[in-house]
Formats: C-alpha cells, structure tokens, sequence
C-alpha cells in the first residue's frame, strides 16, 4: 500500500472539503430555475470577479478555457469553479474594444497541445496577431506568432477564430474604423481570414496568395462550425441591421455597401458582387456577440438551434434554424436585463450551456457592473429524476457526491484513479476503461483522476 506524507494529505484534504462545501454553499445561494416549453433548468455561477471574459471554449479535458481582455488565459473547472491561470500575455494591449480576444484549442489537443489566441498589441498604434502557445504542466509557453500586422484600431478588431473540418482556421477580423478596408482584397481587415496551423496560406483558398476566405465584413464578433457542416457568423452593424451570417467560400458580404439585406438602393453591387444576403438581421441593434450551436437532447427546446450573446441588448437568444441550417424559423428571448451584457458562449458535450457577462468593458448600465461581476453562469437542465444532466453524465466521471454508499465511475481508456482515504493512504487504483459502481464505507476521500499528465483531483463525501 502506497502512503502519502500524513501531514501534507490532511491539509490537502481539509482545503478541498472546504472549497467544496463554499463551493456548494456559494452555487446553492446563486442558483435558479426557469421553465421552458417542458423543460427545467438550473442557472447557476460558476465563475465570478472576472476581467471582461472574451472567449469561452470547452476543452477535451472537460474544462473550460477562456480569454480576458486585459490579457490572461485561463482554466476554468465547471464543477467545482477552480480557476488556473495559464498565461498572462504582456503585449497584450487593451484599449477600448480591442485585447486579448479569441481563442481555439488544436483539433488535436492530445498530441498536439497548443492553444491559438488573438490580440491587439501597440505598434504604431494598434496591431492585432494570431499567436500560438504550446500547453505543458498547466502553463501556456513558447509562443509562436501566425500571422501579424493586420489592421486593428480601438474599436473593430473583431476577432474570433475556429477550426474547420479540414483542420485550417478561419479567424474574422474587424474593419478597424476603416470602412474602405473590408472590400480591398489586399488588406486583412473586414475579411474572414483561412490560415494553416502553421500559419502558411492553404493552397485551395480563393486565392492561393491570401489568407482572404470571405470579405465585406464590418466586425463579426460570434463564429461556429455547426455539426451541418456549415459556418455561421454574427457581426455588428453600424446604427441598423445587426446580421447573423453563413459563411461561403470566396463570397461578399456587403460592407460597407451594403447594410443587411440587398435593399432596392443596393441592389446593383449586390448582384455584381455575389452578396451574400444575412439569413437574420436586427434593427435596432442588439450588439450581437458570441455564438454557439445547440445540438444536444437535453434542452430538447433548442436542439438544432444557433445561441446567441447579445451586449447591448442585455439577453440570451435561441435562434431555432429550419432542417436545411439555412433560416431561422423561430427566436426566443431569454434573461432578459438579467446578467447585463453577455459576450460570450460554449456548450460543453453533456449540453450544458455556459455564458459569460461582459459588463466590466466599460459598456455596461442599468445596474451594472455589479460587485460579483463579470461571471460566467451555467445553464442545466434538469432530467426526469432531477438529476442535472452534467450529473449523471459519465464525463462528470463520477456520482453522485455526496453519496450514501454506491459512487459511479467512468474511465476512459488513456484514464487511471487513485483514491486516497483520511490518512493519505492510497486504498484503491482503476486504470480505465472502466464503467461501474463502487462500494465506499462512509467517510471523506480525494479520487485523484490522471489522463496525460493532467491530474484532475477531487473530494467525495460519503455518509
């Protein structure tokens, strides 16, 4: 039998009993419930006394990372609210709109472990880069930058970036003030940009010399891959026609001749141009932001369905597409004025939906900021037993906590678990796969989960 120092084992145990009995006390004063059509759920803080979140993107370690524009990128675990900081950016430069923005994790992460962020930096004025980090012993490191000296200004600068199927970037970058940039072919600005991971031009891009994808883009703050294959993208207008957008090869989407749909008065350089028509646009402006798509069967109410963070307009919005992806049949207002301006969106595997406010960008009134601000809150629906779905779920990879004896525990293959009782001793090891329950005796243990160097450790609680 392995034991570990008693001393260090006692207080390691002592400080996860207490962060997780603040952590339950804290969830369970800031919770709520709302009814949907049939559906219940859970809203609930999991994050809070944040730096203006820009960007929220569910990692394969089941946790959330994310970007504040001041510069840091960090880690968030959704069920117990642990937060690591991974890096602090110094160059970043956060100036009105403009810092540490959008962010994408390599499609693969596990062999490939860099993290790809963009941000605004000072040379000669503003300058925005797409950067990559490599992720070692929970710090970001070694940067390498992409592609640097695209056009970025105060306001404007976009700019979120994803992954396509093929494994290529496509990052949105804002007109930076100027409108006269977003139809020049030659600039980067206003443009939805294609990268390699490497940062090289892909062959097959419109242009084999470019990075240029897509242009006629104002400043498009909301970018997804839908499981349809398509790309949709939410972007500012200027006082009218906010727009949400499928993204084409090679296409035109307007700006700044055109605001919106193709009106009579724009017809003509819409059809010399192939436009690209929005398949929703809002006037008056709700400052659309982050977007994710909604795929899952636990808010059945929203599967196949674009979710939508609005800034101006302070809500939450389920935007219902038809079966073909390419219109939106219904919209649905939600937390309306509730959380202050939202800015951003993830949906983790279990369909948990997680937001976060931006109320300290120096936009926010009618309240906000207030003293918890800015937070990132999760959205859970409740199942038939009241479980909440992240609950049950097998990548919560064990329940229930606190338990009366019987505790499920899933393991994927490349998983091993140690659980260590009171006396630091180490009393059991699964090495995964593995699906099942166990028998505990009543008492307090830490289950210690390893998967690839990442050690994920966390107190159970049985009566």
């Amino acid at each position: 039998m392995k034991v570990v120092d008693l001393q260090d084992a006692m207080r390691y145990l002592s400080l996860l009993f207490g962060l997780l009995f603040l952590t339950i006390a804290c969830h369970k004063s800031q919770s709520q419930t709302q009814t949907l059509d049939s559906t219940e759920i859970e809203i609930s803080v999991v994050a809070e006394n944040l730096h203006v979140p820009w960007e929220l993107v569910w990692g394969p370690d089941n946790h959330i990372w994310f970007t504040e524009r001041n510069g840091s990128v960090k880690r968030l675990n959704p069920d117990n609210g642990s937060i690591q900081n991974l890096v602090t950016i110094q160059a970043v430069s956060e100036t009105s709109e403009s810092g540490l923005l959008g962010l994408a994790l390599d499609p693969d992460f596990e062999t490939s472990p860099f993290v790809y962020v963009v941000y605004t930096y000072s040379k000669n004025g503003l300058t925005e880069r797409l950067s990559r980090f490599s992720y070692a012993n929970n710090t970001l490191q070694n940067e390498e930058v992409l592609l640097d000296d695209i056009p970025a200004n105060n306001n404007h600068s976009g700019s979120r970036i994803i992954f396509l199927a093929d494994k290529t970037i496509l990052m949105s970058t804002g007109d930076a003030l100027n409108t006269s940039l977003s139809q020049n072919e030659n600039s980067l600005a206003g443009k939805m940009l294609r990268i390699n991971r490497d940062g090289s031009i892909p062959a097959d891009n419109p242009n084999p010399q470019s990075y240029v994808y897509s242009l006629g883009h104002r400043n498009a703050q909301g970018l997804v891959l839908a499981p349809n294959g398509m790309v949709y993208s939410s972007e500012h207008g200027p006082n009218s026609d906010d727009e949400l957008n499928i993204i084409y090869r090679d296409r035109n989407y307007g700006w700044p001749n055109v605001k919106g749909y193709c009106d009579p008065d724009e017809q003509a350089f819409c059809t010399a141009n192939n436009v690209v028509e929005p398949i929703m646009a809002w006037t008056p402006t709700l400052a659309v932001a982050g977007i994710d798509f909604y795929n899952s069967s636990a808010i059945p109410e929203w599967k196949n369905s674009i979710l939508l963070c609005n800034l101006k307009e302070d809500d939450f919005r389920v935007l219902k597409l038809n079966s073909q992806g390419t219109e939106i049949v219904a919209e649905e207002v939600l937390f309306n004025n509730q959380f202050g301006r939202l800015r951003a969106v993830c949906v983790s595997p279990d369909g948990d939906v997680f937001i976060a406010s931006s109320n300290r960008d120096g936009r926010a009134n009618g309240g906000f900021p207030r003293a918890e601000d800015d937070r990132i809150i999760r959205i859970s629906a409740r199942n038939q037993t009241g479980l909440l779905e992240h609950e049950k779920s097998k990548r919560n990879w064990f329940y229930p906590n606190p338990s009366e004896q019987f505790v499920h525990i899933a393991l994927e293959p490349n998983e091993s678990l140690q659980v260590i009782n009171v006396l630091g001793q180490i009393i059991n090891e699964i090495e995964g796969p593995f699906e099942g329950k166990q028998i505990f005796a009543a008492g307090q243990y830490v289950l210690r989960k390893s998967a690839r160097g990442v050690v994920d450790s966390r107190s159970l609680v049985v009566y």
